[in-house]
């Protein structure tokens, strides 16, 4: 009777254990997701940028007004260029590509924020996508949304531990000059 009881706890332990890491793959598999959404928007703007290029100081927006989350793009987009294109960026940053029965916006990532930010050079920008991810980790060096991605008293995303930043740079080539 004992073996039995002593059996019946080790597989519940190891059950437990097994069920514990299905629920950090799925974190995980999560987190890959959005990284990789991240880099598909990162890489949308950056082509933007790029194939207008002479209008491209227009689009920096900085690090302390962020696309996406919270602002006050509208959901129609309409007029062309630069001002087309933030809209269509802030919208794929809020995810309205994908809906959910409930007509929410589920097709990005959590509380996606972009950022377009000068260099100082006038031919180069940083482009910023940053998310709440799931689990803190080191809290990104970027700028962009810092402050906004602190948990509630209690919770382990403090400080921004749980933002998630990707960047890229684009340099814009003077084709004019020879």
């Amino acid at each position: 009777m004992i073996e039995v009881l002593v059996t019946v706890v080790i597989t519940a332990v190891g059950l437990l254990g097994l069920a514990g890491l299905q629920m950090r793959l799925q974190s995980s598999e999560i987190e890959s997701y959005q990284r990789t959404h991240a880099l598909i928007l990162l890489e949308d703007m950056a082509n933007r940028i790029a194939a207008n290029r002479n209008n491209a100081v227009n689009y920096v927006t900085g690090a302390v007004a962020p696309l996406g989350t919270g602002d006050n793009q509208p959901a129609s987009c309409a007029g062309v260029g630069q001002v087309f294109d933030v809209c269509q960026w802030s919208n794929a940053l809020k995810g309205v590509s994908e809906q959910s029965s409930g007509a929410n916006n589920v097709g990005a990532m959590i509380g996606a924020r972009g950022c377009v930010e000068d260099l100082g050079t006038g031919d180069q920008f940083l482009i910023t996508v940053v998310w709440q991810g799931f689990m803190p980790t080191v809290a990104p060096s970027s700028n962009c949304g810092i402050g906004l991605y602190n948990g509630a008293a209690g919770t382990s995303c403090i400080n921004d531990l749980c933002r998630r930043s990707m960047s890229t740079i684009v340099r814009i080539a003077d084709l004019a000059t020879p």
